[in-house]
């Protein structure tokens, strides 16, 4: 009757709960059947009956006890539910046995319907009350009572100390449970808090739309696809160099800070961060949250010129923590149908891009010249009104057997022209980077003074 206990030992709370209730209610219905037996008159069928059925509710109750004892796995559940069954069966054949006494049979009725109710479901209740109904048929067919309305005041007490013992230590119990139950549920709530923690680190390391998938257990969405990207590559010219030259400090936050950079600027624009190998990035544009073709074109030129402004500016902050060496970057841009998804073995798996026009865009940033964005004519099609570009001819990549006709980009074309707002000159002891977009309007004389200081400065020197 009590296998509604059996899910809390995962909960903290002792599995013997059961075999106490058992106890309680079986001793109760032993007490009220030997209470019942008239002990001075002359023993008879119906007697024997009563207190063979008592002495056997105690037989059972050890015997149920050992059945729970050696069951294991699925066949403890069934166990549960039989041994559930046959309780009930007894407790309707004392309610018989006691002549259908009022107090006894309302109080063992009301235990039964507790225990259904608690234990949940229509299925549950059904098979419990059948089992009353049951033992109830089977007591009134082996004695024949007579009904009373009035039970004796013996049998009436024994059975409500009974039946009120085990109400308490069922309320004790579901007291307990309660205070488990909190513990459980303040301890989940910490471990969600650590999970959401794990998964937003975790988040660092994956693309989006690949932890996206597995965090809401969509990876069905991760089938792999031929779709039309565009592909950007860039990396540092002669870092292998750089690397030789500096400290391991000093190259670990140089390195850091670069990517740092070049992570954040692709995701203001809106691309996918595929990989780092070493010093070289490679995002793709229209796998995740694509806008459109041309929009994943345009947006990610925008994005490769915004990289080279910040590594402009970046140079002078490196120049001066020491790193004397001016870094420069090429990058390439390619558009066109590529194989997307998961690649790999059982045991290591990585979700990735794939194909000929990868391979191109990388082919192009190895072509590019350093502060260079070489992008293809796929590419160019799509930004050509937005974006000016200087036709390159064509150029012969690894891999390729045809040459590939490609452009340099030279900037947004709201850019140029008298609205330009980027100017930029270098050459030896000079070294300059106008940004109008950042100038603050209580910065714009101070800039002027220093403009017409430097003017003045360089028109009276004598340069021999």
């Amino acid at each position: 009757m009590q296998d509604q206990f059996e899910g809390n030992a995962g909960q903290g709370i002792s599995p013997h709960y059961s075999t106490y209730f058992r106890t309680l209610i079986l001793f109760a219905a032993a007490g009220t059947l030997a209470t019942a037996i008239e002990w001075s008159s002359p023993w008879h069928l119906d007697k024997l009956l009563t207190a063979g059925t008592s002495v056997f509710l105690l037989l059972y109750c050890a015997f149920a006890q050992f059945l729970l004892y050696k069951s294991r796995n699925k066949k403890a559940y069934k166990t549960r539910r039989t041994l559930s069954f046959i309780d009930t069966v007894l407790v309707g054949i004392t309610i018989a046995l006691a002549n259908f006494g009022m107090l006894p049979s309302l109080l063992f009725i009301t235990m039964v319907q507790l225990n259904a109710l608690t234990q949940g479901g229509g299925r549950k209740w059904f098979e419990q009350n059948t089992g009353l109904l049951v033992g109830v048929v089977l007591g009134y067919l082996m004695h024949r009572p007579a009904l009373l309305i009035n039970a004796d005041l013996s049998i009436s007490t024994l059975s409500l100390i009974g039946i009120l013992a085990y109400l308490c230590a069922y309320a004790f119990f579901t007291h307990r449970q309660i205070g488990k139950l909190k513990e459980a549920n303040q301890l989940l709530s910490t471990e969600q808090r650590v999970n959401k923690m794990r998964s937003y680190k975790l988040s660092k390391y994956l693309p989006q739309r690949l932890w996206r998938s597995v965090t809401t257990g969509d990876e069905e969405a991760l089938t792999t696809q031929r779709k039309l990207l565009t592909v950007f590559f860039s990396d540092i010219k002669d870092f292998s160099q750089l690397t030789e030259e500096l400290e391991a400090e000093t190259f670990t936050l140089l390195l850091n800070n670069y990517l740092s950079e070049m992570a954040r600027i692709a995701g203001q624009y809106g691309g996918t961060i595929d990989k780092f190998i070493g010093d070289a990035v490679m995002v793709v544009f229209g796998d995740d949250a694509s806008k459109g073709p041309k929009s994943d074109a345009l947006r990610c030129v925008a994005m490769a010129l915004a990289m080279r402004k910040r590594v402009r500016e970046m140079k002078q902050e490196w120049y001066n923590k020491g790193i004397s060496r001016p870094l420069q970057v090429r990058m390439g841009v390619n558009t066109g149908y590529c194989t997307v998804g998961i690649f790999g073995t059982a045991n290591y798996q990585s979700y990735t891009v794939m194909g000929t026009h990868v391979n191109l865009a990388s082919r192009l940033e190895g072509a590019a010249q350093p502060g260079e964005i070489l992008i293809s004519h796929e590419t160019w099609a799509m930004i050509k009104h937005t974006v000016m570009c200087r036709d390159k001819g064509h150029i012969t990549v690894k891999g390729i057997s045809t040459p590939v006709k490609v452009y340099q980009v030279t900037d947004l074309r709201k850019n140029l022209g008298g609205q330009q707002s980027y100017l930029e000159e270098h050459a030896p002891g000079f070294s300059m980077h106008l940004d109008l977009d950042k100038i603050r309007n209580y910065d714009k004389v101070k800039v002027l003074q220093s403009l017409e200081k430097a003017t003045s400065s360089l028109k009276s020197k004598v340069i021999i």
